[in-house]
């Protein structure tokens, strides 16, 4: 007895092999858009988070330095403001941390020092207030720092009395 092999030259026929390439395709497909899904859409920023010190030296100079802060900051964005806490609308000296009578510069009034030189504002950066001349050494005045792009009020602190 010999037993015969019928052999099949059609393992699937191609009704099932185009439904199971049309089935991979639509589910690859769906995956690379799930995947990229998330790269497409916009992340907003969240608001910068910041802490400062001030100091005031007994040569009428405060110094107040970024402590800590979770995102660097474009100086270009960033408006200082220094008033008399007496009279908080009445701006005595105001501009932008990049303004080039302010940023690095050494002598004016109020200045911006980049340790890093990144230009960007982050943590370990400081002003240096000539309160001497401006008059703000007598612990009623208060600098302001707003982040423009985001509208957001980083810090408003007094700067201290200094004491001759």
């Amino acid at each position: 007895m010999v037993k015969s092999v019928q052999s099949d030259e059609d393992a699937v026929s191609p009704v099932i092999a185009t439904v199971l390439l049309l089935a991979i395709t639509v589910m690859l497909s769906s995956m690379v858009f799930v995947m990229m899904q998330n790269a497409i859409t916009s992340v907003e920023k969240s608001e910068p988070q910041i802490t400062v010190s001030v100091k005031g030296l007994s040569n009428g100079f405060h110094v107040v330095r970024v402590t800590s802060l979770d995102q660097a900051l474009d100086p270009a964005r960033l408006e200082y403001q220094i008033y008399s806490n007496s009279n908080p609308n009445s701006v005595e000296i105001s501009g932008f941390v990049d303004d080039q009578d302010v940023y690095g510069v050494i002598g004016s009034n109020i200045s911006f020092h980049d340790r890093d030189a990144g230009y960007s504002v982050t943590q370990g950066d400081y002003f240096v207030i000539d309160s001497e001349t401006i008059g703000s050494k007598d612990g009623t005045w208060k600098l302001k720092l707003i982040d423009q792009s985001s509208s957001t009020l980083l810090f408003d602190i007094t700067l201290t009395l200094i004491e001759d």
